[in-house]
């Protein structure tokens, strides 16, 4: 787990979930932004995921180690005693989604980004179809940087990533099937507080019309959804994303001001 500290006096932390796949690094111009703006941030690699998959040719990490993870990252952005924030992107904010009810902590907002819970890029249907065959095997969902992201520059930075694979054991497909699943199949409404939900018009990864209908259906006094036109994926990596930091950033401190913060 790694900590970026504000050089001024800090408003906020936030803890950043990555997606499938990535790894922190690919947040380096996200954390620099929101450092510069008075916030701590705390983030780590998902289990199995960045340096750790060096010689690891297949994810095959049980979810209930990623839900682990974000209760580690989280105690350890308790420790600043700060107004917590909780930005999720893609597998990361599917996560946090299932994860919110259980945390013990307290914490002042949510912002989650392309969320899955339905694939528009899923493996081929031979290899759906292999999944559910109860003999090990190895699964490309084969998500190409190309797909993520129309910033050149980001794709020329991570083209040659050696930490970045899709191969996934069929054992962890199926359990992000099922976990997708239970999120849009539940009754309950994700706790009440602060929430910005943000997706990309088009997204080749996620389903946003699933993750719209998810969010209709949420029981919360505060939110905002933003569907942001002509993105893709990687809201954060994309041309625009200037304007959506400010977006998120913004989020936060209204919400900071609703607790009784100057900002």
């Amino acid at each position: 787990m790694w900590k970026w500290e504000a050089e001024e006096k800090p408003k906020a932390v936030i803890v950043i979930v990555h997606s499938a796949y990535e790894h922190h690094r690919r947040y380096a111009w996200l954390i620099e932004k929101f450092r510069s703006s008075n916030c701590h941030i705390v983030m780590g690699d998902l289990p199995g995921h960045g340096e750790q998959t060096r010689g690891k040719k297949i994810h095959n990490e049980s979810f209930e180690q990623y839900k682990e993870y974000i209760t580690l990252a989280l105690q350890v952005a308790v420790t600043y005693n700060l107004p917590i924030f909780i930005l999720g992107h893609g597998l990361g904010a599917t996560l946090l989604i299932k994860v919110l009810h259980k945390l013990q902590i307290e914490y002042a907002g949510v912002i989650l980004t392309s969320p899955w819970l339905q694939l528009k890029k899923q493996p081929s249907k031979w290899t759906n179809a292999l999944a559910k065959l109860p003999v090990q095997q190895k699964i490309n969902h084969d998500i190409q940087l190309k797909e993520l992201t129309r910033n050149y520059d980001i794709y020329q930075q991570f083209i040659d990533d050696p930490t970045y694979h899709t191969i996934v054991s069929n054992d962890w497909y199926i359990e992000l099937q099922l976990l997708m699943k239970s999120i849009l199949q539940s009754t309950e409404s994700v706790p009440n507080v602060p929430l910005l939900l943000m997706t990309a018009e088009r997204d080749k990864i996620a389903d946003i019309t699933y993750t719209a209908a998810w969010f209709k259906k949420q029981e919360l006094s505060e939110y905002q959804y933003k569907s942001w036109k002509n993105c893709f994926h990687d809201l954060h990596q994309e041309p625009e994303r200037e304007e959506i930091f400010e977006y998120s950033h913004a989020f936060i401190n209204n919400v900071l001001r609703s607790i009784g913060y100057i900002v």
